[in-house]
């Protein structure tokens, strides 16, 4: 992701955002079923490795070439599905040296094969292809190919399709779900540009047409949406960290128009960033591909191994900070949370979008990580609270399965809200950082759900939190905790869409600081010892609307 345009969008106070247009009166199509749901075409195979190989033709805005598919079978079949976007060309499917036929509807391709394939079984094709793929109007929230120039009229090109499907250029098995183990991306360039995608460039080729051929191995687990290219004229060095697994390779790849204020900007961030991160989170997940900071053509993106960076060298996002505390100006927002996604998004994967919460609210909250390690826990606090004003609790967090939409943008601020209360609940910041690594080890190059990350994060914590997931992901607002005040007697209780909803809340019952009471869906009293009602407080860290009857 990433996708910051709710952010955005909030930051400058603008009423419109993507969230409501994922209302629950859109009726999805016959080509979101086909593209989000799996079915038996889709489930009946296990990709185990792509050879992308293609031709990037910038002045005609094309693509040519191909994909292999290696995979196994899951279960008997003769027909699959995969994925390819219906304006680029299917030119043919190859198995076994021979074409194989092949039927499109929408962006879904159906490929029959002469004999069954077995189930256990290991076998591949391979996918011809060619076009002009879409290109973005707004990268990276309008997505697809990214024609620009850099200042010094060089050509400036890449891509991103989170969320659009990385079918949009090439083709695949677009399902998050099914995460390829390893991948050669090879990319052909015009001869006097370079080329940079994911894992580590095993080799160049000189063709004979004046194009020069990238080789690039990912050795690790990827999502589809995170194979990426760059080309442009770069500059390049290197840099390497002590982390966690030994020696942590660092590549920067910055327009050559741009190197000199790119090294003291981007070495500012990294190093401290990679060491805060690795505290959380555990170690960084992709020591073979190594870590490699682009510059980009658009904002960015955690294209994996490969992040994608277009801040314009500046603290903040874009220069500002979405947090309003001014901590945010401290670091800058697109090499922390592009390189935050690494462990969430990348590392750990959703298998369906509805969930991307789990992408966004966990690397949303690696930002409010980062401001307490250079800062304090209570900057860190300060931050978590500022994002609040982001946050519209307009529409469910979580997105409907089965159709490739994700749920609302509060995903990213609320998502990260939601962990910050869960810390408040657990009170015990060892044992907090203790889940968060521990979520980054038991799902390791994984693909999960919700309820897998719901159910690790109670049987971990000790706590029941199905009620708490459940009001601040599946409802749109957030509990409320009324209270009144007569004859020092506090009485209190939430106000909840979730029945019996228990979760416990610390307020300030005497001039000692906060006590943690667990107030539920009736009303329930305490007396106070010496808190005036101008004096009674919620604790702020605690993400709760409060209301005094």
């Amino acid at each position: 992701m990433k996708k910051f345009l709710i952010l955005f969008i909030a930051a400058l106070g603008i009423s419109t955002s993507k969230a409501q247009m994922l209302g629950k009166d859109q009726v999805n199509s016959t080509a979101d079923s086909l593209r989000g749901t799996l079915t038996p075409l889709r489930t009946c195979y296990d990709i185990n490795y792509y050879h992308l190989d293609v031709k990037i033709d910038i002045d005609h805005k094309s693509v040519s070439g191909s994909n292999q598919f290696a995979f196994t079978a899951i279960q008997d079949f003769t027909r699959l599905q995969f994925d390819l976007f219906d304006n680029l060309q299917v030119e043919k499917v190859v198995y076994n040296g021979q074409d194989i036929p092949f039927t499109r509807k929408y962006n879904a391709v159906f490929v029959t094969f002469p004999k069954t394939i077995k189930k256990g079984s290991r076998d591949q094709f391979t996918v011809f292809y060619s076009g002009n793929p879409r290109v973005a109007k707004n990268a990276p929230w309008d997505g697809g190919f990214i024609f620009k120039k850099d200042p010094a009229g060089n050509p400036f090109v890449s891509v991103a399709c989170q969320g659009l499907g990385a079918s949009v250029w090439w083709p695949n098995k677009d399902h998050q779900s099914d995460e390829v183990d390893s991948m050669l991306i090879s990319i052909s360039v015009p001869g006097d540009l370079q080329e940079i995608s994911n894992g580590r460039l095993r080799n160049t080729i000189n063709k004979p047409d004046g194009y020069k051929q990238y080789n690039w191995f990912v050795k690790n687990p990827i999502n589809n949406y995170d194979v990426t290219f760059y080309i442009g004229k770069y500059a390049h060095w290197t840099d390497q960290y002590e982390g966690e697994k030994g020696k942590l390779s660092i590549d920067f790849w910055a327009l050559q128009t741009d190197s000199a204020r790119a090294r003291p900007h981007w070495g500012a961030d990294v190093k401290p960033m990679l060491k805060c991160f690795e505290y959380w989170f555990g170690p960084y997940p992709w020591y073979e591909d190594g870590y490699k900071l682009v510059e980009a053509p658009h904002l960015g993106m955690e294209h994996q191994s490969a992040v994608a960076y277009g801040n314009k060298f500046m603290k903040g996002y874009l220069g500002r900070d979405l947090s309003g505390t001014g901590l945010g100006l401290k670091f800058d927002f697109i090499t922390v949370h592009e390189s935050g996604h690494e462990w969430f998004g990348n590392n750990i994967t959703a298998k369906d979008i509805a969930d991307m919460w789990i992408h966004e609210g966990f690397t949303n909250y690696s930002e409010v990580l980062f401001s307490e390690c250079i800062g304090s826990k209570t900057a860190g606090d300060e931050y978590a609270i500022g994002l609040r004003k982001g946050i519209n609790n307009d529409v469910p967090v979580i997105g409907p399965y089965g159709v490739n939409k994700e749920g609302s943008g509060d995903m990213y601020p609320k998502g990260a809200n939601l962990i910050h209360t869960i810390r408040q609940l657990i009170d015990n910041d060892e044992k907090f950082r203790q889940i968060l690594r521990g979520l980054n080890k038991a799902f390791y190059h994984k693909t999960v759900t919700t309820a897998e990350v719901e159910n690790y994060i109670s049987k971990q914590s000790g706590l029941k939190l199905d009620k708490v997931f459940d009001q601040y992901l599946r409802f749109t607002k957030i509990p409320v905790f009324e209270y009144k005040i007569s004859n020092d007697i506090l009485s209190y209780k939430w106000n909840t869409d979730v029945k019996g909803f228990d979760m416990p809340v610390k307020v300030s019952l005497n001039s000692g600081g906060y006590t943690l009471i667990k107030p539920g869906n009736d009303w329930k009293t305490i007396n106070l010892s010496g808190i005036t009602a101008e004096n009674f407080k919620v604790d702020p860290s605690f993400y709760v609307e409060v209301k005094k009857d």
